[in-house]
């Protein structure tokens, strides 16, 4: 495949979990999330965005994730919602992991290893596992939303790791599984 391609690395939502939070969140938050809200079938956690890559890096990156220990499968519990920076001036809407959040942060650390090894620069925020639901623009204070909105406790297994390419357009983006890793 020759030209270059939007890349990211990704644990995805089982079909089961995307289902269970679309109605907890319909139910807990009747008139909807504000902002530009991510549709169900594109949730996923980052655990590495890339950026455009070529051919040749794509797959170096596919042979050193293909060599790494990703490490073993392990249930990821979805919690409360939050916002980043802060509730107060949100501007991306979230999902954060609690059961499985050391877990998520262990993955993301060798996939951060794996990409390392083939030349691309080192992240340089920290993982904070989590799945976006909106972005809002301008920002907002989303408090009283937060607050009302309560637990999510929906939970699910993470099996694989996968490198997705996007294609942004005017629909939306639409994700593109490449590759996949099984975990142990």
């Amino acid at each position: 495949m020759d030209g270059v391609e939007r890349l990211f690395v990704a644990a995805p939502l089982t079909d089961e979990a995307r289902s269970s939070l679309s109605a907890m969140l319909r139910a807990a938050i009747p008139r909807g999330l504000p902002g530009r809200v991510v549709p169900p079938a594109n949730w996923h956690v980052t655990l590495r965005f890339l950026g455009e890559v070529g051919a040749t890096d794509r797959d170096r990156l596919l042979f050193a994730l293909d060599r790494s220990n990703l490490g073993g499968r392990f249930t990821v519990r979805w919690d409360g919602l939050g916002a980043f920076p802060n509730p107060r001036r949100a501007t991306v809407l979230w999902v954060g992991a609690g059961r499985g959040a050391a877990e998520l942060e262990a993955l993301a650390g060798s996939v951060e290893t794996a990409v390392a090894s083939t030349g691309f620069p080192t992240e340089d925020r920290p993982f904070r596992p989590h799945l976006t639901l909106s972005r809002v623009r301008p920002h907002q204070d989303v408090g009283a939303l937060l607050s009302s909105a309560g637990k999510v406790g929906v939970s699910m297994p993470v099996t694989r790791v996968v490198v997705c390419r996007s294609h942004l357009g005017r629909g939306g983006a639409r994700y593109e599984e490449v590759e996949e890793f099984p975990l142990g």
